[in-house]
């Protein structure tokens, strides 16, 4: 597991943003995230070293969420293509970030007007989206790690 609660580095011994704590709301989805069963954690990769922007969480090596840990507050999410839709119609801060595919990955802005109890649902959401397309043998691995 990675822990975000303070960033993860410096950068040639200037200030940089990942040394100082993250917003509370990147910090409490983190942890949700963490006690998801069988997901972890993989900071994204960067060259030369640079300290990771954001953490993916995955699943059975698919990933599911990516929460910023540095700079802007943000987590993007798998969802429903109707959904995605309807969200971002509904919520200024839901919109689209990233190479990901804008019909099935939604970006949400953790200082909009999301609340906390719908990111949650949507990162369940998410998480079910990925196990749903586990193949059986899998499942079956995911299942038996859950268990030792």
């Amino acid at each position: 597991m990675v822990d975000v609660s303070r960033g993860l580095g410096k950068s040639r011994g200037k200030p940089h943003a990942s040394d100082v704590p993250i917003n509370w709301a990147t910090a409490e989805l983190s942890a949700f995230l963490n006690e998801m069963s069988g997901a972890y954690a993989e900071p994204v990769p960067m060259p030369r070293g640079a300290p990771p922007p954001a953490v993916m969480y995955k699943l059975m090596g698919k990933m599911f969420a990516i929460l910023s840990i540095r700079g802007e507050a943000f987590v993007i999410l798998k969802c429903d293509p109707a959904l995605a839709d309807i969200l971002r119609q509904t919520y200024a801060g839901v919109g689209h970030r990233s190479h990901l595919d804008r019909r099935f990955w939604i970006s949400i802005d953790l200082n909009a007007d999301v609340p906390m109890d719908e990111i949650r649902k949507l990162i369940a959401g998410s998480y079910d989206l990925i196990y749903a397309g586990l193949t059986r043998k899998q499942k079956a691995e995911l299942g038996a790690r859950l268990q030792d």
